[in-house]
């Protein structure tokens, strides 16, 4: 019989990894100035030229959004990050889930379905991934930072 309220170390540091992959493939779109992601769908210069932000300056933005994430990640493991009070923590992990979640929502179903954005189905296993990883994460950080029933 498999525990599921033990807590689990590797989804966290798995989510960081994803993360700072995240933030490196932004940082070189950055450097080009280009919207987008590597391996992803292709954005025409059309959808560049009428976002709200420069392309550089958006994806900057991003590649500090995803060393933020993997910080986080790190702290539901380290001695350090379970200083933070639990609550201020799941809310913090359940606003990254969604926000999370949502990215990976949108590739799961334009990988399987196809809304048009052009990810395929391979994207759309990785959303998959992701949200479960992540959902792993957030319990495990839940389990190990429960107070033991008294």
């Amino acid at each position: 019989m498999v525990d599921t309220d033990r807590p689990r170390k590797w989804p966290a540091y798995a989510v960081a990894v994803l993360f700072l992959g995240y933030a490196a493939g932004k940082a070189a779109f950055a450097l080009q100035a280009r919207l987008g992601f590597p391996g992803g769908p292709p954005v025409s210069a059309a959808e560049a030229e009428s976002y709200f932000l420069d392309a550089a300056t958006a994806q900057w933005f991003a590649t500090a959004s995803g060393v933020l994430g993997a910080c986080v990640a790190l702290a539901t493991v380290t001695a350090l990050g379970r200083r933070v009070p639990r609550v201020l923590m799941l809310f913090v992990l359940a606003g990254m889930l969604l926000a999370v979640g949502g990215g990976a929502g949108i590739m799961i179903v334009d990988g399987f379905v196809g809304i048009g954005v052009g990810w395929r189905w391979y994207h759309g296993v990785l959303g998959v991934l992701v949200i479960g990883l992540f959902a792993e994460m957030l319990r495990s950080y839940a389990a190990a930072t429960r107070r033991a029933a008294g």
